[in-house]
């Protein structure tokens, strides 16, 4: 985490997309995100994105809408194509190159995913959105985040949420939850900490891939969070 970070993969959540809309996309928020990104694209920084669903369709309804676990899974990796059309819009409206490289295969609207399209892509300046997930179902998209930062050997996951970090129980209920600053990934599995999902934490964790958790809506945070000695929110590796 001390050298100098050159490429990272950020996870969105398609709620954070939601605004202050029951349902699909707050445009105001779509270009504050752009707008929070852009500074630290044009220092140099190479950009892998990753943005969920769940401002469409959450697999977790399936149960109650009757619909199978694998068409649901891929009813919503559907939808973080849509997400990912709708921001690659908004960072072309201000100029940014970007590149959506999807697992499944949309020719009309997207690239299909390979590792060596998407980091040349990057080494050419260009942001690239990763969509469809990891193209197969029941797996989640941090598990896709996970996924794409190791193929693209990226130097660090930057997990963008609704909170300043991971606590030991949920804030929002809990006025007792302490914020952790620095913990194990065996921690965060051994403990159930709500980061990533399991496969996602297992998964960085065996490829010594560090994960930054931070608070997306505060200014400033994405460009504090890729300091490689930045202080903000939870930063999850190998303790030294």
């Amino acid at each position: 985490m001390k050298k100098q970070t050159k490429r990272i993969l950020l996870k969105l959540s398609g709620e954070a997309l939601l605004g202050d809309k029951p349902y699909g996309i707050d445009y105001k928020i779509l270009d504050y995100i752009v707008d929070e990104i852009i500074p630290i694209h044009e220092d140099g920084i190479e950009i892998a994105i990753v943005i969920g669903a769940g401002n469409i369709w959450r697999g977790a309804k399936m149960k109650e809408s009757g619909i199978d676990r694998v068409p649901s899974d891929y009813m919503g990796m559907l939808g973080t194509v849509m997400n990912s059309l709708a921001l690659q819009a908004a960072f072309e409206k201000k100029y940014i190159s970007t590149r959506v490289l999807s697992s499944l295969s949309i020719p009309e609207a997207c690239e299909l995913f390979n590792k060596r399209r998407a980091i040349h892509h990057l080494e050419k300046n260009r942001i690239v959105i990763c969509a469809g997930g990891t193209g197969n179902p029941f797996f989640t998209t941090d598990s896709a985040a996970a996924l794409r930062a190791l193929e693209l050997q990226c130097d660090m996951v930057l997990k963008a949420t609704n909170v300043d970090g991971v606590y030991t129980d949920d804030p929002r209920t809990n006025p007792d939850a302490q914020k952790i600053e620095i913990a194990t990934f065996d921690e965060v599995l051994e403990q159930n900490l709500h980061v990533m999902d399991g496969a996602a934490i297992a998964l960085c964790r065996d490829n010594d891939m560090p994960i930054k958790v931070f608070k997306l809506i505060e200014k400033g945070n994405i460009q504090k969070a890729v300091q490689p000695n930045g202080y903000i929110g939870t930063l999850i590796t190998h303790k030294e």
